[in-house]
């Protein structure tokens, strides 16, 4: 393959879904002690979630505590239960210009701000004909570092933590 021109930098988020996002608040909150910062909602998406958190600062890593709107409507955040994973990556629109070079299939909307607001795209899970490369089954957030956590990752290679 070519040189890659991004970085994936690390674990931006967890989406887990279920029919009752209070279950999975008692699980991740109150028994495993995540702490919430937030509520998203979107028609469009058909997802009320809300967003805990582990560790602090640039590096912390969300858990997105999802239920659909809907459950009878698509897209079906509770299924499956492990909704998708989010990525930190240094430059998206990089990455997303040179992943489509290489085959990887995108789910619809290209490039958009995000529940946290920072600019995110899907790969989609499954592969295509036109478009071969996907997630393999598992839907994948990529997500723009902002430049608070580009540098944190930076220091932590640096000083060889990572």
């Amino acid at each position: 393959m070519d040189q890659r021109p991004f970085k994936v930098l690390g674990i931006q988020q967890i989406a887990i879904g279920g029919l009752d996002k209070t279950r999975l608040r008692r699980l991740w909150v109150d028994t495993l002690g995540l702490g919430l910062t937030g509520n998203f909602q979107s028609a469009s998406e058909n997802v009320d979630e809300d967003i805990a958190v582990i560790g602090s600062g640039p590096l912390r890593v969300e858990v997105d505590l999802m239920q659909p709107l809907d459950p009878d409507r698509k897209p079906m955040v509770q299924n499956p239960p492990l909704n998708h994973v989010g990525l930190w990556i240094d430059d998206l629109p990089a990455a997303v210009e040179w992943l489509t070079e290489q085959g990887m299939r995108f789910t619809p909307g290209g490039i958009r701000k995000g529940a946290s607001g920072f600019d995110i795209c899907f790969v989609h899970p499954k592969g295509n004909e036109e478009f071969p490369v996907s997630g393999e089954g598992v839907l994948i957030e990529l997500v723009q570092a902002p430049p608070e956590v580009r540098e944190a990752f930076a220091a932590e290679t640096r000083s060889g933590h990572n």
